[in-house]
């Protein structure tokens, strides 16, 4: 039982609310994707205040890109959140917002 214990996924952030909801206190739930290493060892070597600065600049830009997209396509503005919604989602979890 140890060793399953071991290779169990770790969630350092989260308590228990009820005994089938888990709600996030802080971080993120994914934060082992395949893009989360680059994603610390960039923060740890320019800094946490230059890399979020960076991040915000770089999630600004791809919501315009799809803001961008959906006024090209005539998609409405609930859709539009709604994709912005699911590129943060993916984005979570590929390790991009660890």
């Amino acid at each position: 039982m140890a060793l399953l214990a071991k290779f169990a996924p770790r969630r350092p952030y989260h308590r228990t609310v009820t005994a089938r909801v888990t709600v996030p206190i802080a971080g993120n739930m994914n934060s082992n994707g395949l893009f989360a290493p680059v994603v610390r060892t960039t923060r740890d070597i320019v800094g946490v205040k230059r890399f979020n600065a960076f991040r915000g600049k770089a999630i600004a830009l791809h919501s315009q890109v799809i803001g961008d997209f959906c006024t090209e396509f005539g998609i409405d503005t609930k859709m539009k959140q709604s994709l912005i919604r699911r590129a943060k989602a993916n984005g979570g979890k590929l390790g991009f917002l660890a």
